[in-house]
């Protein structure tokens, strides 16, 4: 036993030093080791006390390649094929299904669908957590150290990968839920699908489900009624959005410009407009409190929020000085489905200008006052829920510096270039994100000609589906 012992440990040594740092923390997180150093000492101090001496533990360190991916390692170090494996894996899988699945999700996020899920979850995680999360992963623990995930229950991670678009890793969830079929059950399903049977296509919520049916194929099924499927298929994917007016616009201007153009601009597009000018921090966040207080405002398809306003990072400042200032985030908590159920489902547009200020460093004796602009949201229980608040936010906010108000008659490039595209995108009844995509390009061939005057765009957005403007 001493020399396969020995060999053992030759070979988790080698599998350790030859992995990444990221891929040894993937390799801790299937093992759920959620708070462990990844250091190649931990990860090969972790393999030792799982592999060897361990039934299946050559098996196990195999299929841990495998996943990675690092078939290079796998044949080095076992003399495995990926095949040989491949096969392996198809009678007997070692790792837990769960953590595999979230193992594998992380390789398929990009960095702007994990942008958009920490936004979705802002108001969720702690925000020096999730400042802190580099990568899925890193989300992932956090939630299943709120309980609001485990292998048991999914149902909360696959809402928000449907409310940040990502259909496709919602699919994955779902079908994890799904129980594990069985060799005996997988051979009776074999036998029946010999069986000749016809279907047809019908639409039921939002998916294509085949329903058995007499005398007419599948084929038949989705050739001969092709419009019909467009069609569905066309409203389902869209927001509605043909109310009049399409909804409420709150513009908030507390420096003085293009104020009355973004009006005149969201009232072309249908929306009812309000505008107010020169307010304070706390005016206007009553003011934005104050918007759904009149039942007429309800029956909108969205909801449109612009604001220019001197600001920080992270704050706006209205037209007070740095004692009091209101964070962004407490501007979009105002409107998510806890603090505001009558827009649960329909889009959120923010459109904000921010004339960019030093940060301020308030003395010992001057109390910040985020505390006191908290906005009424919910309770901790709710907060916690199992629904992502957050969703079909689209979040634009565009910052320059604030001495370019000391030109005379200036005017916000980015808003300029942000209402002539809604009006052109609505002739075209083209795809907000679309006419966002214009803005940026517009923005970035302004910043190379002018780099003085340089506009810097943040856009987040968690829209479920496609907003058309029309």
């Amino acid at each position: 036993m001493a020399p396969v012992d020995q060999q053992e440990l030759q070979a988790i040594q080698q599998v350790a030093e030859d992995l990444s740092s990221s891929e040894r923390r993937i390799i801790l997180y299937l093992f759920g080791k959620i708070d462990a150093d990844y250091s190649v000492a931990s990860v090969k101090d972790m393999l030792e006390s799982k592999v060897v001496g361990q039934e299946g533990g050559r098996q196990l360190l195999a299929e841990l390649l495998v996943r990675l991916r690092r078939f290079d390692i796998l044949r080095k170090v076992y003399k495995i094929s990926r095949d040989e494996m491949d096969r392996t894996l198809q009678c007997q899988q070692i790792l837990p299904r769960f953590r595999v699945l979230m193992a594998n999700v992380s390789e398929e996020m990009t960095h702007e669908n994990l942008s958009s899920l920490k936004f979705l979850l802002s108001s969720t995680i702690p925000r020096e957590k999730m400042e802190n999360s580099k990568n899925f992963l890193d989300v992932i623990i956090e939630l299943e150290k709120l309980d609001l995930v485990s292998p048991e229950r999914v149902d909360f991670i696959e809402d928000c990968f449907n409310n940040i678009g990502r259909n496709d890793l919602a699919k994955k969830v779902s079908s994890y839920k799904m129980p594990v079929v069985t060799t005996a059950h997988h051979s009776s399903q074999q036998q029946k699908r010999r069986a000749p049977c016809t279907y047809s296509a019908a639409w039921i919520g939002s998916h294509l489900f085949l329903q058995k049916t007499q005398g007419q194929s599948i084929h038949m099924a989705t050739e001969t009624r092709p419009h019909i499927q467009q069609s569905c298929q066309s409203a389902l994917d869209r927001y509605k959005f043909n109310s009049n007016p399409r909804g409420v616009c709150v513009i908030i201007d507390c420096v003085g410009n293009d104020g009355d153009m973004l009006e005149q601009t969201f009232k072309a597009l249908h929306f009812s407009v309000t505008i107010y000018k020169w307010l304070s921090v706390e005016d206007t966040l009553s003011t934005l409190r104050n918007v759904f207080k009149q039942g007429e405002n309800h029956k909108g398809d969205a909801f449109v929020c612009c604001i220019i306003s001197r600001g920080t990072a992270n704050h706006l400042l209205g037209t007070d000085s740095h004692s009091t200032r209101l964070h962004l985030d407490n501007v979009r908590s105002l409107f998510t489905a806890d603090t505001c159920p009558m827009m649960a489902g329909k889009p959120k547009l923010f459109f904000i200008q921010r004339y960019s200020v030093p940060e301020y460093q308030p003395s010992a004796r001057m109390h910040h006052r985020d505390e006191d602009l908290e906005t009424d949201g919910c309770d901790e229980l709710s907060k916690f829920g199992c629904i992502p608040t957050d969703a079909d936010v689209f979040w634009s906010h565009c910052s320059t510096d604030e001495h370019q108000l000391e030109q005379g008659h200036h005017r916000s490039l980015y808003l300029k270039v942000l209402t002539d595209a809604l009006l052109k995108g609505q002739r075209r009844k083209a795809k907000l994100v679309d006419i966002h995509t214009e803005v940026n390009g517009a923005i970035f061939d302004h910043n190379k000609r002018n780099p003085a005057e340089n506009y810097r765009i943040d856009l987040k957005h968690t829209l479920r589906k496609d907003l058309c403007l029309q």
